[in-house]
């Protein structure tokens, strides 16, 4: 136990039991679990057992996790985006090192002042912008840092949500209502608005967005819909966006994974279908109150003068992310959801490769999940930053961008200079 680092996790939704509680059991050698919050006694005392837990470590909010002395070296914040802000503040004047979910917070100063009280203690947050460490962006930096393309002069990319995945997260779900949770542009692609920058190893000069709730409105439901999913909905029986048959068809192949785990954790029709008649994920998709976009457009240009051009859709029949990296010397063009990655120099035969053949871990976002937890590892112990890792000061000017183009999008389009940006904020 003495040469192990110490976890304790506030938030036992799909990231902080589901997935990283998981990977921590690989890494039994290195990290073991000493406290835990959540408000879902059910859920406490399932994590209890399973982890061996004191019952004393055991909390029912961050709030009372947080008025205890330092109870573990490091703290990993997975609840949901507005509480980040106050949790992170008062774990940083504890003394934990902190596993960030993104976003950071929801307001660009609160962001400011994480940063800043982090660096001022001399505290190590890791923000979770997991597709940094996955196997499939290392090997495109690593072919980018080469040189092997040349200077980066423009990048296309798109994010393809999935038009279940949206109905789950971000018109049911958590995520659905800004006011609550965060834009769109900021809890589902400041891992996009991180990535490309990295990868293009520059900084945004300025940002423009165009974007809204096209399809999921009150409008466009089907003549004589109600509130929630019944079989008295004339379009009950073909909807795609049914819960009973999406969960449902979950549950009788036994896949009990995500999304339907946050849906019940009782895995049996009767379950769901108490869970959807008394739960957000029953409502129907067009009379809901979420407020969140379901597609938008970002553009960057850098400071050197080379752009980068994101599109993120709902409206796509699979999820994934594509991109066309544009340098001098040549281009990659690369599916995440393939894990193919082709590079062509001007003049030469393209190269295919397969990231298949470099890995075979592709658990979490692709790996990245497992490696991130790998690398906080030597960051806690060591203080040596791994090739990728996401420390605050890189994090936050993904976050500055989102909040940029979202403040964009809402203002027509205006172009927002982000050096300006910044210095509001620092004010």
């Amino acid at each position: 136990m003495e040469n192990k680092i110490r976890v304790a996790i506030t938030g036992l939704g799909s990231r902080g039991y589901d997935t990283y509680a998981t990977i921590i059991k690989k890494f039994s050698d290195d990290m073991v679990i000493t406290a835990v919050a959540d408000p879902r006694k059910g859920r406490i005392e399932k994590f209890k057992k399973e982890f061996d837990i004191p019952a004393e470590n055991c909390f029912s909010s961050s709030e009372e996790l947080l008025s205890k002395e330092r109870l573990a070296d490091v703290l990993l914040i997975c609840t949901l985006d507005k509480q980040h802000y106050k949790e992170t503040m008062a774990a940083l004047n504890i003394g934990y090192d902190i596993l960030l979910e993104k976003p950071i917070s929801t307001s660009p100063k609160e962001c400011f002042e994480i940063a800043e009280t982090a660096n001022r203690l001399g505290r190590k947050i890791v923000v979770c912008h997991v597709l940094r460490y996955t196997v499939f962006y290392q090997k495109i930096k690593e072919i980018i840092s080469s040189g092997q393309i040349g200077d980066v002069a423009s990048i296309q990319a798109i994010e393809r949500v999935c038009f279940w995945h949206q109905a789950h997260s971000f018109v049911r779900g958590n995520w659905r209502n800004s006011n609550t949770s965060s834009s769109m542009i900021l809890q589902k692609c400041c891992h996009d608005m991180d990535i490309y920058l990295w990868l293009a190893g520059k900084k945004c000069k300025s940002v423009s967005s165009f974007g809204s709730l096209f399809y999921f409105r009150k409008e466009n439901s089907p003549e004589g819909a109600s509130e929630r999913c019944t079989n008295k909905c004339s379009e009950f029986g073909t909807c795609v966006y049914n819960p009973y048959k999406f969960y449902g068809d979950m549950i009788k192949r036994g896949d009990f994974g995500w999304p339907v785990n946050v849906v019940t954790q009782e895995f049996t029709l009767e379950a769901l279908n108490k869970a959807l008649e008394e739960g957000p994920y029953g409502k129907c998709v067009f009379n809901n109150d979420n407020n969140v976009v379901d597609h938008q457009v970002v553009n960057l240009n850098l400071e050197d003068g080379a752009t980068i051009g994101f599109t993120m859709s709902a409206f796509t029949s699979r999820p994934g992310r594509t991109m066309l990296i544009m340098g001098i010397k040549g281009n990659i063009e690369a599916s995440m959801e393939e894990n193919i990655i082709k590079v062509e120099i001007f003049g030469k035969p393209a190269e295919v490769i397969d990231v298949k053949k470099l890995t075979d871990d592709f658990f979490g976002h692709g790996g990245g999940d497992g490696r991130m937890i790998s690398s906080l590892i030597k960051y806690i112990r060591t203080g040596e930053v791994a090739p990728g890792i996401t420390t605050i000061d890189r994090s936050v000017e993904s976050h500055y961008v989102a909040m940029a183009a979202e403040k964009s999008r809402t203002e027509g389009g205006k172009v927002v200079d982000m050096k300006e940006y910044i210095k509001e904020i620092s004010l």
